[in-house]
């Protein structure tokens, strides 16, 4: 997996203003858990770019301002603001090598679906799974082939072929689908229809209908 770099200094305040003030500077308030002790720093906010907006997980190399070496470390946690979507803060775990740990992973659907040769269109219902792999083994994204699916049909997690790594969404859980077009969907009624008045016209042919008996003449 690739590393972004992550420049940090770290902060002497930490109260309300002093994080506003900060991002007014287009810096993130930050911290970095899960060693020793936790580090409350800032970094500026374009180093997140290839951090945050992607899609494919990365792992963070954080060089903090005064700690003798640098942290390896995933990001666990941001907190986006709900107008401007500029990162207001960001959590950080430090990871070590030899312990697993858990990422969300993006999706990414590979292949073409022949549903949407037929005029279907693709419906993602899942972007990220959760992954538990050691470092080494934690992949950027999932590919999820979706070149056998037909119109309606769709896959699941427990479909995945797994590498050295575990899924912990539910196997139940579906994936991607081909969302068949309501001008289809009408088509295919209109269709049914067609064939239902064919079958009844075609029962109702093979003659007259029997004449009714006569009545007896009266005595």
């Amino acid at each position: 997996m690739k590393t972004v770099e992550i420049i940090g200094y770290k902060r002497a305040n930490l109260g309300k203003t002093e994080a506003k003030r900060l991002r007014e500077e287009g810096m993130v308030p930050c911290v970095v858990y899960g060693g020793d002790h936790q580090i409350h720093f800032y970094a500026p906010m374009i180093l997140f770019r290839d951090l945050v907006y992607t899609d494919e997980a990365h792992f963070a190399l954080l060089t903090i301002e005064g700690e003798p070496e640098p942290f390896e470390a995933i990001i666990q946690d941001v907190q986006f603001h709900p107008v401007s979507e500029i990162i207001m803060h960001a959590d950080f775990l430090q990871l070590f090598r030899g312990t697993p740990i858990k990422m969300n992973i993006p999706v990414h659907p590979v292949g073409i679906a022949p549903g949407i040769q037929q005029g279907g269109k693709l419906i993602r219902k899942v972007k990220y799974l959760q992954i538990k792999a050691l470092p080494k083994n934690m992949p950027e994204y999932i590919e999820v082939d979706v070149s056998k699916l037909g119109l309606g049909k769709s896959i699941k997690v427990g479909e995945l072929e797994v590498g050295e790594y575990e899924i912990l969404n539910s196997p139940l859980v579906t994936l991607a689908g081909i969302e068949v077009p309501r001008a289809l969907k009408g088509k295919d009624t209109e269709e049914e229809e067609e064939e239902l008045e064919g079958e009844e016209g075609v029962e109702g042919e093979g003659g007259d209908a029997p004449a009714a008996a006569e009545a007896p003449a009266e005595s």
